[in-house]
């Protein structure tokens, strides 16, 4: 049987929380920033949990986590 691989991408891109979530960020905040309004870019700050559809792929590309 292969090696358990992290998938490095998924890896850089998710955090679990102590009860088994998954902790995202948000997209749309790199560039191109002058034409988006204050309020949808404040609203973009922080991150946001995986929702549970995805929860099973995010877990097969983390293994360890």
């Amino acid at each position: 049987m292969p090696k358990l691989k992290t998938k490095r991408a998924a890896a850089k891109r998710f955090r679990t929380t102590a009860s088994g979530k998954y902790k995202r960020g948000n997209s749309h905040k790199r560039h191109i920033l002058t034409k988006k309004s204050s309020k949808r870019k404040r609203q973009l700050r922080g991150g946001d949990m995986v929702v549970a559809q995805d929860h099973d792929r995010v877990k097969q590309m983390l293994p360890w986590s």
